[in-house]
C-alpha cells in the first residue's frame, strides 16, 4: 500500500540527516557553519548513490523531497551510528570536515522510512 499523498504507486521515501548538536553548544560554531555541513552530507550521500532507483525516485519528486533532520550528542554517537549503520548494509555518507579532520554528521541515501527508523529512533529532531 502507498502512502498517503504519495499519488499511489511510489513508496514514500526519506533522507535522514544526523547532525552533532555538539558542534553549536558545546564547540560553539556558527549556525551557518553547521547547516552547511548538513548540507555537505546530504549532497555527498546523493551523489554517491545517485544511480540507485530510491534515490533516482526520490530526485523525481524534487518538489516534494523529504528530510528529516536528528541530532547525536557529540562525536562518539555519531561514529557509533555510522558503524551501526554500515555493519547492517545501510548506505550512508558520514561528513569529515577538513582539513580539521572531524566527522561532524551524516546522511543516508533515501530510503523508505520503515526499512531505517529503527537505527534511528534514539536520536531526536536537531533543535
Amino acid at each position: 500500500m502507498a502512502a498517503p499523498g504519495s499519488g499511489g504507486a511510489s513508496k514514500r521515501l526519506v533522507q535522514y540527516v544526523v547532525v552533532r548538536a555538539d558542534l553549536l553548544r558545546g564547540l560553539s560554531w556558527p549556525l551557518g557553519a553547521v547547516i552547511t555541513q548538513a548540507c555537505h552530507a546530504a549532497t555527498a550521500a546523493i551523489h554517491v548513490t545517485y544511480s540507485d532507483p530510491d534515490t533516482q525516485e526520490y530526485l523525481a519528486e524534487l518538489d516534494s523531497m523529504h528530510k528529516v533532520v536528528l541530532q547525536a550528542a557529540d562525536e562518539a554517537s555519531l561514529t557509533h551510528l555510522s558503524t551501526t549503520l554500515s555493519e547492517n548494509g545501510i548506505v550512508h555518507k558520514l561528513w569529515v570536515e577538513q582539513p580539521e579532520n572531524i566527522p561532524t554528521c551524516l546522511a543516508l541515501k533515501p530510503y523508505p522510512k520503515e526499512t531505517v527508523q529503527h537505527f534511528l529512533k534514539k536520536f531526536k529532531l536537531f533543535k
